[in-house]
This record gives structure tokens, C-alpha cells and sequence, in this order.
């Protein structure tokens, strides 16, 4: 009976240590930033390994990209695939043309899991502005 009593107040108290303990994810250490032209430019400038990711169509990437951007066109099927195959904990910026698109793309980043992500937020239309 004592036995029955103790191994009940042991699961008890076990249930209560995991119920109460608080789970550490990556969503809670990323740095998720949205910045404006100066401060992606200042950000960008002063980030060494920096990864440049520019979110927008072919069509629109061939106007003009900012300098050492890589092309992973948002609307495309394997975009996802694309950023999970990036390093996660390495220093990501992301732009698109208007900020709607790279604002989905920094909130869909925070949930893979990427450590520091920071967005221009106004997009590349006011980079070249």
C-alpha cells in the first residue's frame, strides 16, 4: 500500500515538474526586426557573414538587386525547402519590394528557427529612393 501511495506521489510530482517547467524554443531567442532604409543599410553594413536574401520574382530581381543579395523568390514552391537550407544561426536580412511579402517571410523565419533575422521593412523600392 505504501509502495501503490509512493509511486503515485512520485508521478504526481514528476507531471508537475514537466507541467510547470518552462520549454526553451528558438522562437523565444530570435531576434525578428523589421528596420528602415538607414537602419538595414547601418545593420547590413556593420554585420560581418551576413546573408543577404532578396524575396522577390525573377522579373522583378532583374531591375536591380542590392549588392551581394541572393535571389529565393518568395512565390515559389520550393521556398520554404530553400530557407531550411540555410544556416540558422547565421545573420539573415531579408528584403522584398514593398515589405509585404519579406513581413511574412521574417514571421514564417522566426518559426523555422532562424537566431537573427532582420527585414526591410519598406522594401527595395525605398532602397533605391
Amino acid at each position: 500500500m505504501a509502495y501503490t501511495i509512493t509511486k503515485y506521489i512520485f508521478l504526481l510530482f514528476t507531471l508537475l515538474l514537466f507541467a510547470c517547467e518552462t520549454p526553451s524554443t528558438s522562437q523565444e531567442a530570435t531576434i525578428a526586426e523589421r528596420l528602415d532604409v538607414p537602419s538595414f543599410k547601418e545593420k547590413l553594413a556593420a554585420t560581418p557573414n551576413a546573408v543577404l536574401i532578396d524575396i522577390r520574382t525573377a522579373d522583378e530581381c532583374a531591375n536591380g538587386m542590392i549588392e551581394g543579395a541572393k535571389a529565393i523568390d518568395f512565390y515559389q514552391d520550393d521556398f520554404d525547402t530553400r530557407l531550411n537550407a540555410l544556416d540558422k544561426n547565421q545573420t539573415t536580412f531579408i528584403y522584398c519590394q514593398g515589405g509585404g511579402r519579406s513581413g511574412k517571410a521574417l514571421k514564417k523565419m522566426k518559426e523555422m528557427g532562424f537566431k537573427e533575422v532582420y527585414e526591410l521593412k519598406t522594401g527595395y523600392g525605398s532602397w533605391v529612393d
